[in-house]
């Protein structure tokens, strides 16, 4: 008889392909899988109902989330990684030669302050490139996940009807990140990002997170054993598909295919999961949630995550 179902939500992607298809369900527990097109709804529905028993979640949305009292806690399933040297944006006539000629300058963000791309892009500005973060108005173009945060004073509200790429066309934002825009006035603010990437990488060990899993408090509650149970479902599923990715066999390579095959060449697990081996990543996190504003309080690491999945690793 199957055991308890878990209504779940993640994206589909070469780590989570077992996940999906079925072939992986944690012991004595059934995913029940739901799609949700754009994943960052499901984040909302998560943070603002609890709509889910397990949920990929955004990192910084889930620290700030936690601060707030929502009452899910995380697994150390590392989702996504990516660098974010070339989300940021800028207009090549507003006379930015160095990044730090943004301080007092105008700078949108797609969607909230509080969306992990954004951090980490602000991070790298002000660990890389000296920027004083303080100095520049940041424009977002909606809102938080977190209806009860508050973000710092030079955190402002894009103007109704207005749209983050537009303004930065018409130079009235001198950057932006984690927006597209296709026009010759909008260039990457950092020169080959991905090699810059690469080089943060190699030089000290910059690879950030963007998505883990939450699972509800209630569950954890109701069903001792679920997260550990979980956490080895989401591993053995990424073993396959490393195990894959390695022996070069899958047919059609996505652009996240080939970005963690070359990740690979600098160190040889392209997505470690559990606490141990991203530690520095995450302190380096928590840090620039706390320096931008969005974290209030201290966090210790270890009270971020089921405490029976804190030893494992994978």
């Amino acid at each position: 008889m199957p055991g308890p179902i878990l209504r779940t939500v993640t994206r589909t992607q070469g780590n989570n392909a077992a996940i999906k298809d079925g072939s992986v369900n944690p012991a004595e527990f059934t995913f029940d899988i739901e799609e949700v097109p754009v994943l960052v709804h499901a984040f909302r529905r998560m943070v603002r109902s609890l709509e889910f028993d397990v949920c990929e979640m955004a990192l910084t949305t889930y620290l700030c989330a936690r601060e707030h009292g929502v009452k899910f806690t995380a697994l150390p399933v590392f989702l996504v990684r990516a660098f974010h040297h070339g989300a940021i944006l800028q207009n090549v006539k507003a006379g930015i030669r160095t990044p730090k000629d943004l301080e007092g300058r105008r700078v949108g963000v797609n969607r909230g302050y509080t969306v992990t791309t954004g951090v980490w892009a602000r991070g790298i500005l002000q660990e890389e490139y000296g920027v004083d973060l303080s100095k520049i108005t940041w424009v977002l173009s909606g809102d938080e996940h977190v209806a009860d945060y508050t973000p710092p004073a030079n955190v402002l509200a894009i103007a109704p009807g207005e749209k983050i790429e537009d303004l930065l066309v018409a130079g009235e934002l001198a950057a932006a990140i984690g927006v597209s825009v296709d026009h010759e006035d909008i260039q990457p603010l950092i020169e080959n990002p991905m090699d810059a990437g690469f080089a943060a990488l190699k030089r000290s060990g910059h690879y950030p997170i963007n998505h883990l899993i939450v699972i509800k408090d209630e569950i954890l509650d109701a069903h001792p054993g679920v997260a550990a149970a979980v956490f080895n479902a989401f591993a053995e599923s990424k073993r396959r598909y490393l195990e894959r990715l390695r022996a070069q066999a899958i047919p059609d390579p996505s652009a996240i295919d080939e970005f963690y095959t070359k990740v690979m060449d600098i160190q040889d697990d392209p997505l470690p999961y559990g606490l141990a081996p991203n530690r520095q990543t995450l302190e380096t996190l928590v840090a620039h949630a706390a320096t931008q504003g969005i974290l209030k309080n201290p966090v210790e690491l270890s009270s971020l995550f089921a405490p029976d999945t804190l030893d494992l690793t994978a």
